[in-house]
């Protein structure tokens, strides 16, 4: 027996129509640099929106299926571009800046990106890149920028303000099936090329409900988010889409992320609620240390990425900011546990413990803790083992290789079809998930992923290297920051400075160790492979000579 009830499909074009107009005053506030902030009603980003999709298929020749990027700040012009692709049936492809330039023009390619809409101020990233974008058949740029690299290049080159004036500000959008591809976000690459997640239109629907509800982020239109978290990080956590569905004002940085000017924004525009990684906040705790400034209406900040020190998350209670915690992933959309305590532990000491923990799964997302055997292990708060999920938000796969097919590789999804998430912990009765080690040895510094193979691999392609090993080590800043073990071959004589610079060429920067140490030999198992655990517990120990750059 079916059910009588309509069976109107979730789409993000249904969710634009109904911020731009049950929530037409709410507001879409561009932080600028020494002026004041560009502020565009809701009503007015659905307008826009509507002209941008317009362009996209009358002048770009942009159809459904189509992959539109993004190599833009957060912005106005960036949430304009969130739902104009998607809604006209295209799909969203936001490109980390924060890639090195292989991988960046690895994952257009990969992508088959149509159409890339870049700010001015990146455009110093984007054009050396050009040459080897196969796929890409024309440039928006959006904001002010050194455009003179631009010149005779192969791709269409459009000014973003040019391109959508005087065009229609109402759009027929497309009636389409819900499952289609409306966003996609590449991994940052932990073991071999970046991995693309292709979110549906129902994904991300389903998604910003969740994100709406009082037990996850609970905003209203009487509230102000500061979106710190880039809007190329897993869709900035859902924020954008949740803001057009329940009316919150959107405060976006641009490109004005130090802690100065947050903090600026914070005491101007009077923001409610923050979200972005620990890095951030612990920037911001130092500068509002040495220069106090009034932030009393952020009462809520929502920290996730790497786990936050519970110093930090102690700073902020002093100063008023209730911090949440929360844990997920690009391939969780990414919102997968967030920690609220309990109503029985609310106000006691007891509250304190939860808030530490990854948090809570919502309705929507299943999990389960296989051990090394694949058994399923108790909820118990004590039996450890990888962590597992699966739900409507959740990938199933990755895009597509050569041969067409979705990829489904072992080391990541379960024989039916649950998620391996790669990270080890325990879950408790009430579903508190506490995360205590990672399946495999990957660096997370600042929210970001850093390959610990990636590394190594450059490093023994140094003519004196014999062997290299790297494995993450704490870092009061960044949470962790990769330790790197060498052994030299005979004779060799390369200092440190002089590994590090070989790696700066293959690497992003921020990827470079700090710590250094030279070893007569790289710890290993019996069958071959780099015991790094040995290692991580010889720099515990103190046992390893290590030299800080």
């Amino acid at each position: 027996m079916l059910s009588t009830m309509q069976d109107v499909p979730l789409l993000i074009s249904r969710i634009l129509r109904h911020g731009a107009t049950v929530h037409a005053s709410s507001q879409v506030i561009t932080w600028t640099d020494g002026a004041e902030p560009r502020r565009r009603s809701f009503a007015e980003i659905g307008s826009r929106t509507a002209q941008l999709a317009h362009a996209l298929r009358d002048e770009l020749g942009v159809r459904e299926g189509d992959r539109v990027g993004t190599l833009m700040w957060n912005h106005a012009e960036h949430v304009e571009t969130y739902f104009a692709a998607p809604s006209m049936g295209a799909v969203l492809h936001t490109l980390n800046l924060r890639l090195p330039p292989q991988q960046l023009a690895w994952v257009v390619n990969h992508a088959e990106d149509r159409v890339v809409l870049v700010d001015g101020s990146l455009l110093p990233l984007l054009v050396p890149l050009l040459p080897h974008l196969r796929s890409v058949e024309h440039v928006v740029v959006s904001g002010p920028g050194d455009r003179s690299g631009l010149e005779g290049v192969r791709p269409r080159v459009h000014d973003y303000e040019e391109l959508i004036a005087g065009r229609p500000t109402a759009y027929d959008w497309p009636e389409l099936d819900e499952r289609r591809a409306a966003a996609m976000c590449y991994t940052s690459g932990t073991t071999g090329d970046p991995k693309g997640v292709v979110f549906s239109h129902r994904s991300v629907y389903l998604h910003s409900m969740q994100v709406n509800m009082a037990q996850s982020m609970g905003l209203t239109d009487a509230d102000t988010s500061l979106v710190v978290v880039p809007q190329f990080h897993v869709n900035a956590w859902g924020l954008p889409h949740a803001a057009l569905m329940t009316g919150f004002n959107l405060l976006m940085p641009d490109r004005f992320l130090q802690p100065g000017p947050l903090a600026e924004m914070i005491e101007s525009v009077r923001p409610t609620h923050a979200a972005a990684v620990p890095t951030i906040w612990q920037g911001l705790l130092a500068e509002l240390t040495a220069r106090p400034r009034d932030v009393s209406t952020l009462g809520q900040v929502t920290i996730g990425g790497s786990a936050c020190p519970p110093a930090l998350m102690e700073a902020f209670d002093a100063l008023g900011m209730r911090v949440c915690h929360a844990w997920g992933m690009t391939e969780t959309s990414p919102l997968g546990t967030i920690a609220r305590a309990p109503g029985h532990a609310v106000g006691t000491d007891e509250e304190f413990g939860y808030r530490v923990t990854q948090g809570r799964f919502p309705a929507s997302v299943e999990a389960r803790l296989r051990g090394p055997d694949g058994d399923t292990l108790p909820w118990d708060g004590r039996s450890a083992g990888e962590l597992e999920v699966r739900g409507p938000w959740i990938a199933g796969a990755y895009y597509p290789g050569p041969d067409g097919e979705p990829l489904r590789p072992a080391e990541k999804f379960s024989e039916d079809g649950w998620l391996k998430t790669g990270d080890v912990g325990t879950i408790t009765q009430e579903g508190y998930l506490a995360l205590t080690d990672r399946a495999k040895d990957v660096i997370k510094s600042g929210g970001e992923w850093i390959s610990s193979v990636e590394l190594e691999n450059a490093l023994m392609g140094h003519p004196e290297v014999a062997e290299a090993a790297v494995v993450a080590v704490p870092d009061e800043k960044w949470g962790e920051r990769p330790l790197a073990t060498v052994v030299l071959k005979e004779g060799a004589t390369a200092d440190f400075e002089a590994l590090r610079a070989f790696l700066a060429g293959k690497v992003a920067r921020w990827q470079l160790p700090e710590r250094w140490s030279v070893v007569q030999t790289v710890p290993k198992t019996s069958v071959g492979k780099f015991d790094k655990k040995v290692i991580r517990k010889q720099y515990a120990d103190g046992d390893l000579d290590v030299t800080q750059l």
